[in-house]
């Protein structure tokens, strides 16, 4: 009885959680970071250089973006026409931009990104455990096949295969899981491993983490009894992500941000453009500055504002 429990409690979280994974639909950058009618036009109609660079600086004078393209330019999308959020990426195969897009799993058919980042690793974690209680559960018959304890049936058979299988699932589903389990620990995607993301002032690979404590709140939230549910728990809105590493930008000296300037004697520095109210209280509580504070002071030099040149980026 407490087998079959426990069996279809797994059960349950793991089927859950695989199905929102794959029918959370991916979320698209708002309104405000399309350009609007007017700028859309005067980007088709000027040649490439200078004139375009306006365009889409005062497209995002106004927009919560830190990051830039290698050549430091404004991040772009020529196919969905719109500037590109912070951790925002265009999906080929889905052909839209994604926010926090970590990358287009084929065993969902689906993007995994900021709608539906908690989701999947719920369904690692479910899927994992549940494959190690079927392993668990079948290793005693398991071993009296190798012993010639079984019945001579074709049921044994059955019994090799459950095993294989579950033990093989859960080797690979591990290292997937641990993986994420960085990912998450250190504030990255998949895609920002591969390409670190890069600030106005330079390219920092830590660039968004907090310290490990509010990094998970930021994937799982405040409210510790939904961690383990699969149900949409994550702050923020996918479109401003707080950050230890942004300087103060010369052309934003008008925003919000630029009431915190004082804050440069201290070990970080506050954003230069204001987020989402569900996330500003991370850059309040000062334990989580301790992974990044070193980090921050480098991050003082710099302060040169490159040209920008459209480039576009997938």
């Amino acid at each position: 009885v407490v087998c079959l429990v426990a069996y279809h409690i797994f059960f349950m979280l793991f089927v859950w959680s695989y199905w929102k994974t794959i029918f959370t639909l991916p979320m698209n950058p708002s309104k405000e970071f399309h350009l609007s009618y007017s700028d859309k036009e005067s980007l088709e109609r000027e040649p490439r250089g200078e004139s375009q660079q306006e365009v889409l600086r005062r497209a995002a004078k106004d927009l919560p973006i830190y990051t830039r393209t290698m050549s430091g330019a404004i991040r772009y999308c020529d196919r969905c026409h719109l500037v590109k959020p912070d951790r925002c990426h265009h999906c080929s195969v889905c052909d839209k931009c994604i926010l926090k897009m970590d990358h287009h799993c084929p065993w969902v058919n689906n993007c995994v990104g900021f709608s539906n980042y908690k989701f999947f690793l719920l369904f690692l974690a479910y899927s994992l455990l549940y494959c190690l209680f079927i392993a668990a559960t079948d290793l005693q018959y398991f071993i009296k096949f190798w012993t010639n304890g079984l019945p001579d049936t074709q049921a044994k058979f059955h019994i090799m295969f459950l095993f294989f299988a579950a033990a093989m699932f859960s080797v690979s589903l591990s290292s997937l899981f641990g993986y994420h389990c960085w990912l998450v620990s250190k504030n990255k995607s998949t895609l920002e491993v591969f390409r670190a993301p890069i600030f106005r002032h330079r390219t920092d690979k830590n660039g968004f983490s907090l310290g490990f404590s509010k990094n998970l709140r930021q994937v799982f939230g405040d409210e510790k009894k939904y961690w383990l549910v699969p149900v949409f728990s994550s702050l923020g809105d996918g479109c401003s992500f707080p950050t230890c590493l942004v300087n103060q930008d010369p052309e934003q000296a008008s925003t919000p941000g630029a009431l915190n300037s004082t804050a440069k004697t201290e070990n970080h520095l506050f954003p230069a453009k204001p987020l989402r109210d569900s996330q500003s209280h991370l850059l309040t509580d000062t334990p989580s500055w301790s992974e990044t504070s070193g980090k921050a002071e480098k991050g003082k030099v710099g302060m040169s504002n490159p040209a920008l040149t459209m480039e576009n980026e997938t």
